[in-house]
């Protein structure tokens, strides 16, 4: 299992991007959890394997349809173990 710490830039507040990284990773059995920042950015944290960290990686640099992604940074961080993806408050 990995872990990652992504921050995800663009027009992403206000556009169903937290709701619709919530349902991408429950449907991809990806754990975590996803919250807007006070900068106008997007922060989660993702844990699952390699391959599907990859595919979520993917989806993030375009989101829902109505989000403008510009830039998508990703860090490895430990693996906590936890299960399940939520949104949480800033």
């Amino acid at each position: 299992m990995k872990r990652l710490k992504i921050n995800v830039y663009g027009r992403v507040q206000g556009v169903y991007y937290r709701a619709s990284t919530q349902r991408y990773c429950q449907e991809h059995s990806i754990s975590g959890f996803v919250r807007n920042e006070s900068d106008g950015s997007v922060y989660l944290e993702a844990e699952s394997d390699e391959a599907r960290l990859g595919q979520l990686l993917t989806w993030l640099k375009k989101g829902p349809p109505m989000a403008k992604v510009t830039e998508v940074r990703s860090e490895e961080i430990p693996a906590t173990g936890k299960v399940g993806f939520e949104i949480t408050p800033l």
